[in-house]
């Protein structure tokens, strides 16, 4: 049985391929970015994101909720996994927790959804 993805013939490039090999990111950087990847797939986070991208500075979680349309118990919920995945920070100030984007999380929100007028998710 053949199939329109694999070779049907082994037919390996040696050194393009031990060239390529040695040129991966070691595995616990793949799972780093694999998290990062994770996080922002889904939507509520996605949305999260851009409004801490778009605010560009710290943001409470009441004003994230309101924003998004969420309760904040969701939001709350949310931030921590952007968080538990270095995309977001958070600090204390007083009873309110703010929010931003770190650099990271700014890096790849910009990879999945370029700011407006960068053209590409343009309709």
């Amino acid at each position: 049985m053949t199939s329109d993805d694999t070779c049907e013939l082994l037919c390996l490039d040696a050194v393009k391929a031990d060239s390529l090999r040695r040129r991966q990111p070691d595995p616990e950087n793949l799972e780093r970015a694999a998290e990062g990847a994770k996080a922002l797939a889904d939507p509520t986070r996605l949305g999260l994101a851009v409004a801490l991208r778009d605010a560009a500075d710290e943001c409470c979680v009441c004003d994230l909720a309101f924003v998004i349309g969420r309760q904040d118990k969701l939001v709350s919920h949310h931030l921590r996994l952007l968080r538990g995945a270095g995309l977001a920070a958070s600090r204390k100030d007083g009873r309110m927790v703010l929010y931003r984007l770190t650099e990271r999380g700014e890096e790849m929100l910009e990879s999945v959804l370029p700011r407006a007028g960068a053209g590409l998710l343009a309709r």
